[in-house]
């Protein structure tokens, strides 16, 4: 059966994507087909597209390696593998594609039973769940179990699709949220529950005389050195995309700044628990979306921050 997808052969701007026919994938003995019904689209949809940053380009350093873009989905099961156990013909389905065969911009996907793919909730509909597995994902990751009530919280990106779920999250955790994006998203953003809503070209958030108990970095362009200035002493910063020397910085630079003084780490460079937090970095690759994600705990109190309240 010949279906329709969204197709691009070389990096550039949307103009280089045609709509095509193309071959329904067949699934394999333990791989599932599924016909998709929405699907989102993501920073890292926008990246791939153009071809920058360069880690974009790892999968063709001249041409797209994958023809379709896409990678969050939500649809129904086709038809599965004879050796497919966890889905069945008609199942409602979401999830991420992008690293397991699939791309999400076609009629079909076809992916392995042991892809990031889940059942479907009734009560949400296919379009609200194909927003949920890159973005809110992120920021669950970003914000879950280290918000306490009354916590001062920033999100850097509180626009985007990450920032969107993450400053509900924040809210529901009870902190006191700001959100940082451009001037025509201020509305939405107040919203979705921010109390404080930043310009990004109108205020420099790294200047403002304020403790953050948690800064969710999602498109990190500021320096290590400023971002420290406005961290709470026991409070962290995560960042979790940017520019590529951004992340660069907050893998090196940011280390020796919000881990604490050499004089504080114990055998081997190893941070100790020593003053409200103790120092360590954590970083990891998220299978679906490549993007590097740092924990930065603060161990000492920078001079000239007011720590929060």
């Amino acid at each position: 059966m010949i279906v329709k997808a969204m197709v691009y052969e070389r990096y550039g701007p949307p103009e280089v994507l045609e709509m095509r026919e193309v071959d329904t994938p067949v699934p394999g003995d333990r791989e599932v087909l599924i016909k998709v019904a929405a699907a989102s689209v993501n920073r890292s949809d926008w990246e791939n597209l153009i071809g920058k940053p360069l880690y974009a380009r790892m999968g063709g350093l001249r041409r797209p390696r994958r023809p379709v873009l896409g990678s969050d989905i939500a649809g129904r099961v086709e038809e599965v593998g004879r050796a497919v156990e966890s889905f069945r013909p008609g199942d409602e389905v979401f999830g991420d594609v992008m690293y397991h065969g699939g791309s999400a911009f076609a009629e079909y996907v076809c992916v392995p039973e042991t892809a990031p793919i889940v059942h479907k909730p009734a009560t949400i509909s296919f379009a609200e769940a194909s927003t949920l597995p890159q973005g809110a994902v992120i920021a669950l990751q970003g914000t879950s179990g280290r918000i306490e009530p009354g916590s001062r919280v920033l999100i850097n990106g509180a626009g985007g699709g990450a920032g969107t779920f993450a400053v509900q999250m924040a809210k529901a955790a009870g902190a006191e949220v700001t959100g940082v994006d451009n001037a025509l998203k201020q509305e939405f953003i107040h919203s979705l529950g921010a109390d404080h809503v930043l310009d990004y070209a109108a205020t420099d958030y790294t200047k403002m005389v304020s403790g953050y108990d948690l800064i969710l970095d999602l498109v990190c362009e500021r320096s290590m050195w400023a971002i420290r200035r406005v961290v709470a002493p026991g409070g962290r910063y995560m960042v979790v995309g940017g520019s590529v020397p951004a992340l660069l910085s907050a893998a090196t630079v940011g280390r020796l700044l919000f881990v604490g003084r050499p004089e504080d780490r114990g055998p081997h460079g190893a941070a100790q628990q020593r003053g409200p937090a103790p120092g360590r970095l954590d970083g990891h690759h998220r299978l679906a979306t490549r993007r590097h994600r740092a924990d930065l705990p603060v161990g000492r109190s920078p001079r000239g921050v007011t720590p929060a309240r």
